[in-house]
């Protein structure tokens, strides 16, 4: 490292990513000396965000880990032109949501007699990038844990924290409701692909949960469901309860493949397949036989709801779909590990509210709300 009149020059090299835009996301920084031996890494998942966010949050902790070293002078190497720029004070910040974190990294950069910000090509920001998507797989159960335990994690997110109400503007709010119940749901069999519609009582859960809908908001843009019959019929409910806006239906909201276990009750699949549905419960990366993991049921449904915040901008949509895609969205929102999966349970036709922010930050404002079904 370079020491010059008591004075200690490091390079910090960032990045940050997302997969989906917003997405699960994570980042990466590495500090370096001047022959470019690594001093400190430093990376961590951060739940659902943006690249500019995960960017930006990737600069602050980097910049933290060169106070940690008491550095002086610090040369900050990013592939983002965007976070190079803005600092630089070239770029005028128009995203509200990308301030704070600004703020946040001007705050640790007056902490320095100097700092330099050079844009970089992504071939020579490799270190950051790996380390970034590190977080990233680690995040969805694809590291090993003696493979990450070779890195030192800074936990956290960069993100600010505060207990004030967040603000509704720019947000597009999700209303999440599952579709009333099946004669499948009352004898507590897996219902998948199969495509059952409503029971009477189905039908007046649906209804019911339209009236909360109602109650929630009356601006809703869209209905957006799962193309299976017991979904289109509660969204078709609630379109009618909220003025008649248009029903959609979403491939990609479907219900996980139970394959050979569709039908099934729990026991009846633990008394034909113990070892099978033993890894189940263990990994979301194993498939009911002929069926669908959990993981994959997650990549299309963060595929949809990309869709979704891309299409909808500000607006309030209702999503109406089943257990699994629902229990994965709200997962992800609560930046929750896999075990929150089998700890949530979701009613026939209860209903969940979130707010998403165009910089990828998340409100969720209830989960499986049931009073209108009482």
């Amino acid at each position: 490292m370079s020491t010059v009149s008591g004075e200690l020059r490091v390079v910090v090299e960032a990045d940050g990513g997302s997969r989906g835009n917003p997405g699960p996301a994570g980042y990466g920084a590495v500090v370096k000396d001047e022959s470019g031996e690594v001093l400190l890494e430093r990376y961590a998942g951060l739940g659902t965000t943006t690249n500019n966010v995960a960017e930006y949050s990737g600069l602050i902790a980097g910049l933290r880990a060169a106070a940690e070293l008491n550095a002086t002078r610090v040369d900050v190497r990013m592939d983002s032109k965007l976070v190079i720029e803005q600092m630089s004070g070239r770029w005028q910040i128009k995203n509200p949501g990308l301030r704070p974190l600004a703020a946040e990294a001007a705050g640790l950069v007056a902490r320095f007699r100097a700092v330099t910000f050079e844009w970089i090509p992504r071939d020579r920001n490799r270190d950051a990038d790996a380390l970034a998507n590190r977080a990233m797989d680690e995040a969805a159960g694809r590291v090993p844990r003696d493979a990450a335990a070779r890195v030192p994690q800074e936990k956290g997110t960069a993100a600010p924290k505060s207990w004030a109400p967040p603000s509704l503007d720019n947000a597009t709010r999700l209303i999440l409701v599952r579709h009333g119940a099946t004669a499948m749901t009352a004898q507590g069999r897996y219902s998948g692909r199969g495509d059952v519609p409503l029971t009477e009582e189905g039908e007046a859960q649906a209804m019911a949960a339209a009236g909360r809908v109602a109650g929630l908001s009356r601006d809703v843009a869209a209905v957006l469901t799962s193309p299976l019959t017991r979904c289109v019929r509660t969204g078709e409910l609630i379109a009618a309860e909220v003025g008649g806006v248009p029903v959609t239906v979403m491939d990609d909201l479907i219900e996980c493949d139970f394959g050979l276990w569709e039908g099934k009750t729990f026991a009846e699949v633990q008394e034909a397949w113990p070892r099978e549905m033993t890894a189940w419960l263990e990994s979301t990366s194993v498939a009911p036989p002929e069926g669908e993991s959990f993981q994959a049921v997650a990549k299309r449904v963060r595929g949809a709801l990309a869709k979704i915040l891309q299409a909808y901008p500000g607006q309030v949509i209702v999503v109406v779909s089943h257990v699994t895609p629902i229990k994965l969205i709200l997962r992800d929102a609560l930046a929750a590990g896999d075990a929150f999966l089998h700890r949530l349970f979701l009613d026939a036709a209860g209903v969940s509210t979130m707010d998403v922010w165009p910089d990828g930050n998340i409100a969720v404002r209830s989960v499986n709300e049931t009073a209108h079904l009482r």
